[in-house]
């Protein structure tokens, strides 16, 4: 244990199934000394046919939580030990209905002592514990069920490195970087508009001088996304939020949604009351993230793009 000691919750994994481990071969030791001819890993399969239903192998599968394949080849094992007798669906002639053979059914009277002194056993040692495991399981199950570890561990990820993220304002050097991050994208998916000439080769002209701004997303001293507050002419949006692109081998690190926040804070501190945008529902990341920052889908607009299906607002 001093390993684990030494390494912490990081090796949980290797934990669980070291003690996993250990139960199963006392289990294996267990179903000897009680002249049971089970394996550890056929008992939920045998509990199942142990309550006097048959079923199917999808049945049993969605009962006790393992795929159909593992139960399959579980029943394929205790066939050969004699435990099972197998039947065609009278209602469905595809289908295959799995009980307990003779064999299987003089376990399930032999076992019921075993299951009586298991159970005094573990109850002792849940009494000599001050955390009870058996609840501890069922918490963390039911926690992974609504939220896996893998996407725990990507989230830990995307916080620390968005920390790294650093928004600044645009600079003549960028130009090219904003040019292709927009190319990128809008080639990807639809294709290059006059409008996106304009705007991707002239920033300063198109963008800058017209009271507009242009913010650059910086990891590890290299920009990695792009995103434009546009003046427009219009009396109901003062500003529009345009341009937004991260790179694809950058994703993952917040940077989206730390330029909208930057357009957002500085049409705020322009005193703009709302703020508009235009994209398509194909881009589902990007519609996911203005929602996120709080944009709701308006109708009614004019555009001068041929893409665009989507118009949406964010009253400041």
């Amino acid at each position: 244990m001093d390993f684990f000691d030494k390494i912490g919750k990081i090796a949980i994994g290797s934990r669980l199934r070291m003690l996993t481990e250990k139960i199963t071969e006392d289990a294996a030791q267990l179903y000897k000394s009680y002249d049971v001819d089970l394996q550890p890993k056929w008992f939920p399969v045998f509990y199942v046919l142990s309550q006097g239903e048959e079923k199917t192998v999808t049945e049993i599968a969605k009962e006790i939580g393992h795929s159909h394949p593992s139960v399959s080849k579980i029943l394929g094992e205790m066939s050969k030990k004699g435990l099972i007798r197998e039947k065609k669906d009278k209602t469905d002639g595809r289908r295959n209905i799995v009980g307990l053979s003779k064999k299987g059914l003089q376990i399930t009277e032999k076992i019921e002592v075993q299951y009586g002194d298991l159970a005094g056993a573990i109850d002792a040692i849940t009494q000599q514990t001050q955390h009870d495991l058996w609840k501890a399981v069922a918490e963390w199950e039911f926690l992974l069920e609504h939220k896996s570890l893998l996407l725990r561990v990507q989230e830990q990820r995307k916080a620390r490195e968005s920390k790294n993220v650093e928004i600044v304002n645009y600079e003549p050097k960028y130009k090219e970087v904003y040019k292709a991050l927009n190319t990128e994208w809008i080639s990807t998916y639809f294709k290059m508009e006059d409008t996106d000439y304009k705007m991707l080769d002239d920033p300063e002209g198109y963008v800058l001088n017209h009271g507009g701004h242009i913010f650059v997303a910086i990891y590890n001293d290299e920009p990695i996304g792009v995103c434009a507050l546009l003046k427009r002419t219009d009396p109901e949006y003062e500003y529009e939020l345009a341009k937004m692109a991260v790179s694809p081998r950058a994703r993952g690190k917040h940077a989206g949604w730390l330029l909208g926040q930057a357009v957002i804070e500085k049409a705020k501190l322009l005193g703009a009351d709302k703020l508009y945008l235009e994209s398509n529902t194909i881009l589902k990341p990007a519609i996911n993230l203005y929602h996120k920052l709080g944009f709701n889908k308006v109708s009614g607009r004019n555009t001068g793009y041929e893409r665009v299906n989507i118009q949406m607002e964010l009253q400041l």
